[in-house]
């Protein structure tokens, strides 16, 4: 697979205000439920990501919309070191999330897209042309216009690295073949497939090899651990035996983290247990963009459990 090193990396990503309410139990329908605590965040699966590899020491440059008044998010980004130069204030809302976690640490959530639906061809090409051959782009579903940023990004020779969250049918009709890299938890890794989600590890590795020979996955399965694979090659990366406070966020510090790893040219199974004992860190603290650990934390924990 293609590193990063000396490569840029551009995250054409969702930024959005993340509303957490922490209840007893995830809300039934009809049920009014009170809640217990509320907390304005950042979030969205881009911003999370961007934030992510610049807390991971790695170097990301954010293509975003964001509403003008809420241009405080966009500075928090800059200040965890991401490159906000392509990350533009619009006059509409941003977009958000309702997100409700429960005494288990699961979550439930609403997704209003706002700003990050917003894109124009125009802007989306600009970005996209403005990129080097070479370069990475990194993509989620919570943006608009995929299909023709994923043909401008093999116009441009852009290495592509996806990960189809929120999944939905429409990403069964993108030009996959366009990307590089593939980051799915089991659910999505099913509906791609097209297999049950109570398929094992091994048939969902199987079957997204089937539908995508050229492209490399990074399978999460939460307590069941990580696979890579590409080609012939697999690594697996055991879950860690942690105690979930909020497993929101958890999938996006990964992602980032295995990024900027593999943008320091790391292996594959380091680039898989840096991003495995991040993602662990981060579920044991609430919030998304909130519970993205630094560095030198993951580095400290994963120095622990190794000599354990």
């Amino acid at each position: 697979m293609t590193m990063l090193h000396n490569s840029n990396l551009h995250n054409f990503g969702s930024i959005n205000l993340d509303h957490f309410y922490r209840v007893p139990h995830l809300v039934h329908p009809g049920e009014t439920l009170a809640s217990r605590s509320y907390h304005l965040g950042l979030g969205g699966k881009g911003a999370n990501q961007s934030l992510a590899m610049a807390l991971a020491g790695g170097q990301v440059c954010h293509w975003g919309r964001l509403g003008r008044q809420d241009a405080w998010a966009r500075d928090r980004m800059a200040r965890a070191g991401v490159d906000v130069t392509h990350l533009e204030l619009v006059d509409e809302p941003s977009g958000h999330a309702i997100i409700q976690v429960d005494d288990r640490g699961e979550n439930a959530i609403i997704l209003f897209p706002g700003a990050n639906h917003g894109f124009t061809r125009r802007h989306r090409d600009a970005l996209c042309e403005a990129a080097k051959p070479g370069d990475w782009l990194l993509v989620q579903n919570e943006c608009n216009a995929l299909a023709e940023l994923l043909e401008c990004a093999r116009r441009q020779d852009l290495a592509v690295a996806f990960n189809p969250a929120p999944m939905s049918d429409t990403v069964l009709e993108l030009p996959l073949d366009a990307c590089q890299l593939l980051f799915v938890n089991r659910g999505e890794a099913a509906w791609m497939a097209g297999l049950p989600e109570t398929s094992d590890a091994q048939a969902l590795l199987q079957g997204l090899q089937k539908r995508l020979p050229q492209t490399a996955t990074v399978l999460t399965l939460g307590s069941e651990g990580a696979w890579y694979q590409s080609g012939d090659e697999r690594h697996f990366q055991p879950a860690l035996p942690v105690e979930p406070v909020d497993t929101t966020g958890a999938g996006d510090t990964f992602i980032g983290y295995f990024m900027a790893a593999l943008q320091e040219q790391r292996s594959v199974p380091d680039c898989l247990a840096l991003a495995a004992h991040a993602a662990a860190l981060g579920v044991q603290q609430p919030g998304a963009a909130d519970s993205i650990p630094s560095r030198d934390d993951v580095e400290r924990y994963l120095t622990g459990s190794q000599s354990a």
